[in-house]
């Protein structure tokens, strides 16, 4: 079993492996299963990355005089995205090196 994203291969389950892992879980589901985990584990990722970006930008914002915050979590996040003051962790961690 071949695991991919956007088409480029992150990692391959072997048979010895998928059958591990079947001694638990029926093969006929397996598929379905391992597919139901891993959109688990991304979208428990975002959620806890979302509590995050809200907890840091709110008082940031609400600081900086916007009185209008989205409800919607993307266009929360597309709001922070947009101000000039937003460093993404790529650039954090590179102003951090310098420092």
């Amino acid at each position: 079993m071949k695991i991919s994203v956007d088409d480029k291969e992150l990692f391959t389950l072997s048979e010895t492996q998928k059958k591990v892992i079947q001694n638990d879980i029926h093969e006929d589901v397996f598929e379905e299963d391992m597919n139901r985990r891993l959109q688990y584990i991304l979208t428990h990722k975002y959620e806890k990355c979302m509590e995050r970006l809200k907890s840091e930008w709110m008082t940031k914002l609400k600081s900086s005089g916007i009185d209008s915050i989205p409800l919607d979590d993307d266009k929360f996040a597309e709001l922070v995205f947009e101000r000039q003051e937003y460093k993404s962790r790529k650039q954090r961690d590179q102003l951090d090196s310098v420092i």
